[in-house]
């Protein structure tokens, strides 16, 4: 036991030199109520278009099966808390909200190399391999992150710690050596219910339980297709991620702002104007989120979500940027920028006038035959 304790103290002490913030130790399983969490969530299809969440259940769900040598995981946590309120271009609806964590390099990267470094080094150390994942296998990070005493899983289903809110990135290590667990962390949420109220979709059907398909993050990163209509007026100006229900949370009051600059907001980011994201081509685009989480989604999907927040901007300064992508090389864009006109143009006349040249435009019809009905609060 004294050694075991030892070579964790010496882990422990690497992986916070390295840059991590916190860590912990989890066995190399789960517990029956993840499971069954995780599969009434996949049988609701609350995943919505994320097919890879059910594509390898069996093996998110028994972290054993996805490496059998497997013996201890190590968890490890990166603060990315925010030094500004994430909610503050809530009212300044002509800029862009982008999440926290997408501000600057995308963490992936960051906790890949640190976590590999600590792999190789705990390998000359006490020998045994090591295997690491950090948000892209099937592997259950919240509850494993729970096991290892990080912290708990929220009422908004995301982890929450007493030092760091809910503000850290995770990342594993799974090792063959066999390492005691440090104990799961109690949850501390009590009867507080401010995440769930924050929601601007209520995307929350009840404490722990998250219906993807509404969840802002979810319509603005993995959703492929057109964000439907009656979640566009509640997205407001946010074009990538949300941050609501993170943001509110008491047990921020503990976070201290990240001193990581890797996770500093860019300054081009922080606060852009809609009217300049919308005028990015493909080209601009991949040059401004070089290597940022952002640029996984891909020029057309962001431009998207820009036309979204400029159609609720209210601003009719827009309209010649909006119409200008009424005739864009993709359809997904085309469509966005229907119904953002219908918003900004000041009446019915107007909207048809700018319209009749696209009258042989699928995309274009079959979106403003839906507007027709009314669904756009401003048309």
């Amino acid at each position: 036991m004294t050694a075991t304790t030892d070579i964790k103290a010496q882990i422990r002490a690497e992986a916070l030199r390295l840059g991590f913030d916190v860590v912990g130790y989890a066995p190399a399983s789960l517990p029956e109520v993840a499971r069954e969490r995780l599969a009434e969530f996949l049988a609701a299809g609350k995943h919505g278009d994320m097919g890879w969440l059910a594509g390898h259940q069996d093996r998110r769900g028994n972290p054993d099966q996805l490496w059998p040598d497997a013996r201890s995981i190590i968890v490890v946590g990166a603060n990315y808390a925010p030094g500004h309120d994430p909610l503050a271009l809530a009212d300044q609806p002509e800029r862009g909200a982008i999440s926290v964590y997408a501000r600057n390099k995308d963490y992936h990267d960051t906790l890949k190399k640190r976590l590999r470094q600590l792999g190789e080094w705990i390998g000359r150390q006490f020998g045994g391999d090591a295997r690491m994942f950090v948000d892209t296998a099937p592997v259950m990070e919240k509850p494993l992150a729970m096991q290892a005493g990080l912290g708990w899983q929220g009422k908004h289903t995301n982890l929450v710690s007493r030092d760091f809110g809910s503000w850290l990135f995770l990342g594993e290590l799974f090792t063959s050596l066999d390492l005691a667990p440090d104990g799961e962390e109690e949850d501390h949420c009590g009867r507080c219910t401010r995440c769930l109220s924050a929601c601007p979709t209520d995307a929350f059907d009840g404490p722990y339980k998250l219906d993807g398909r509404k969840c802002i993050s979810y319509l603005t990163i993995e959703n492929k297709g057109p964000i439907p209509h009656h979640f566009r007026a509640a997205i407001g100006n946010r074009i990538y991620g949300c941050d609501d229900c993170l943001a509110v949370c008491p047990w921020n009051k503990f976070a201290r702002p990240t001193h990581e600059p890797d996770f500093l907001p860019r300054i081009e980011l922080t606060a852009p104007r809609l009217a300049d994201l919308s005028a990015l081509d493909d080209t601009d685009f991949r040059a401004l989120f070089a290597g940022s989480p952002i640029k996984r989604i891909g020029r057309g999907r962001f431009v998207r979500n820009v036309l979204i927040a400029l159609g609720n901007s209210g601003s009719e300064k827009a309209v010649p940027a909006v119409i200008r992508l009424l005739s864009d090389a993709d359809p997904l864009v085309r469509g966005a920028a229907v119904w953002a006109l219908s918003c900004l143009a000041p009446d019915d006349l107007a909207r048809r006038q700018s319209l009749a040249a696209y009258e042989s435009d699928d995309t274009v019809l079959a979106e403003w035959s839906l507007l027709k009905e009314r669904l756009c609060p401003a048309a």
